[in-house]
């Protein structure tokens, strides 16, 4: 299925009834080197500097920030391993994904190290959001206390999304 004026494929239907959008917005970013929690008591917003895939050109691997092109509900997931020395000092580490109307976080209290820091530690999430044109998703660490010694590890820390509905 092409555009009104026939030069853009918006929908292809294949011969078993599989159906690819290939204008769709579905995005991948991966964090390029290792980063290390430098802001405590704040997030700090990690730079999906790798793009595995970038449909629609939507996500901004620069800033690590993707733009909804449309209104919609967008499935929006990341996962970021942190590592090297995970602080058992700090009260409690947050991952958020935020956007524009609602932040998803997942709390991890540091006790539960007890009393010693770790050398790994995977964090996910993952929500379904309503998003408007031009509204904005971002994935956040907030680490509450401690020493600024967490590292989140570059190519095993993901941030993907895409236009479901």
């Amino acid at each position: 299925i092409k555009d009104h004026d026939g030069t853009n494929t918006l929908m292809i239907v294949d011969g078993l009834g599989h159906i690819t959008k290939p204008k769709q917005s579905a995005f991948n970013g991966i964090l390029s080197g290792h980063v290390t929690i430098t802001s405590l008591n704040t997030y700090q917003y990690m730079i999906f500097g790798t793009e595995r895939f970038d449909q629609n050109a939507d996500f901004n691997n620069s800033t690590g920030v993707f733009t909804a092109p449309v209104t919609g509900r967008y499935l929006l997931t990341t996962s970021l391993y942190l590592f090297n020395s995970l602080d058992s000092a700090a009260t409690y580490y947050y991952l958020a994904i935020q956007t524009t109307n609602e932040t998803v976080d997942v709390y991890f209290e540091t006790s539960n190290f007890l009393n010693a820091d770790t050398n790994g530690f995977n964090f996910q999430a993952s929500s379904i959001q309503d998003m408007d044109a031009g509204d904005t998703a971002k994935v956040g660490i907030y680490q509450s206390g401690g020493s600024a010694q967490t590292q989140v590890a570059g190519g095993h820390s993901h941030f993907s999304g895409a236009l479901i509905c």
